[in-house]
Parts: C-alpha cells; sequence; structure tokens
C-alpha cells in the first residue's frame, strides 16, 4: 500500500517518489509547474548529483588512506589509534561547519577506523 505525500505546493506524490497518475500535467519532480524554474531545478540538481558523486569518492579514499596509516602504525609497532589526531579533526570540523560538522567528522573517523 502507497501512502500519499502531499508536497508544499499542494501535489500529491506516492511514497516511491513516482508522480501520481492524477498530478497535474507538467509536474516532473520539480515541485513546480513553471518550466523555466523545472530547467533550473533540473540544472541544479545536476550538479548537485556531481558534488555528491565527487564526495562518495573522496569519502572511501579518505578512508583506505585512514586505514593505511592506522595499519603502518600498528606495523611499526605504534598504537591503533591515536586520539589527539581525533580530536584535531572533530575540532577542524567543528569549527567549520558547528554541531553537524562534529557529527560529520565521527562519521568519516569510523569510516576510516572502524567502531571502537
Amino acid at each position: 500500500m502507497m501512502t500519499d505525500v502531499v508536497e508544499q505546493n499542494g501535489n500529491a506524490k506516492s511514497r516511491q517518489g513516482g508522480e501520481r497518475p492524477d498530478a497535474p500535467a507538467g509536474a516532473t519532480g520539480t515541485g513546480t509547474e513553471d518550466t523555466a524554474a523545472a530547467a533550473r531545478i533540473v540544472a541544479i540538481r545536476e550538479r548537485i548529483d556531481e558534488i555528491d558523486r565527487t564526495l562518495i569518492e573522496l569519502w572511501h579514499e579518505r578512508a583506505s588512506l585512514s586505514r593505511e596509516v592506522g595499519a603502518t602504525r600498528m606495523a611499526s609497532g605504534g598504537t591503533r589509534l591515536v586520539l589527539s589526531r581525533e580530536r584535531e579533526i572533530l575540532e577542524r570540523f567543528r569549527q567549520e561547519l558547528g554541531t553537524d560538522g562534529t557529527q560529520l567528522a565521527l562519521l568519516l573517523l569510523r569510516a576510516g577506523r572502524g567502531p571502537l
């Protein structure tokens, strides 16, 4: 069973993202029926998708490099973690992005070293 979601402009959509068959003509998932605005939204979303792809690639690269640092440190007799380094990263993200930055940094750190 699909549950309808009403967007701010009043268009009804199913929770699975498709347009309802009875949605107004021209509703293309952009939230507007204005052709120029819809085209601009599509162009902006294309750029957002490019940024998302880059972020995902960088996420994977960062995690891999972090795991390499940890493996190199442990192979040389060092510790698994360097908490002062983690605090430094957390603080950098917090200063730049606020509370959300701290959460992002925690996710990045976990991706590179695994859960504590």
